[in-house]
């Protein structure tokens, strides 16, 4: 199985999720958010694809990481190989966020998107909105995403802030 991804994996960010991170940019995006900061990440056919078993190789090569993070481009978009990502990086412990211009909302009416959402731990949701766009805002663009714990809003099927404890 194979991902189209953007760019070979960033490790040591420490702006895309808690921690120190490595990010695997997905390839392909549709909400062409006006003030997108990776518009290199949307056209379907831009990337280059590689082998998901190979990447998570690469990725539980990487140390001293707090965890994954899946970006773009929309991850949601190639779910089902996010998904084969993700639960093979589950299997080691890894935490993962995703960020995705889809509601938590949208995402749990797609079978393939239920899925990936089973291994990620925090989603940052909802289209980047330029005039919601602040710098002040701790893991996400705009003031109209949210930082949803998805453990916690699957069990209890509603939206769960994810509570930061400390930055």
């Amino acid at each position: 199985m194979k991902i189209r991804l953007s760019s070979p994996i960033v490790t040591d960010s420490v702006v895309d999720g808690r921690g120190l991170r490595t990010v695997i940019w997905c390839q392909g995006c549709s909400h062409d958010c006006a003030g997108c900061h990776n518009p290199d990440t949307h056209d379907f056919a831009g990337g280059y694809e590689q082998d998901i078993d190979e990447l998570v190789q690469e990725i539980l090569a990487v140390q001293m990481q707090s965890g994954v993070t899946f970006s773009g481009g929309d991850p949601m978009i190639q779910a089902a190989s996010c998904a084969a990502i993700a639960s093979q990086l589950k299997e080691h412990g890894t935490n993962i966020w995703c960020y995705t211009g889809f509601t938590f909302e949208e995402l749990l009416d797609r079978p393939d998107c239920r899925q990936l959402l089973q291994y990620i731990d925090v989603l940052v949701d909802g289209k980047f909105e330029l005039s919601l766009k602040s710098y002040e805002l701790l893991f996400k663009g705009s003031a109209n995403q949210r930082i949803i714990d998805v453990s916690e809003s699957l069990k209890q099927n509603r939206v769960v802030l994810y509570q930061f404890d400390c930055v």
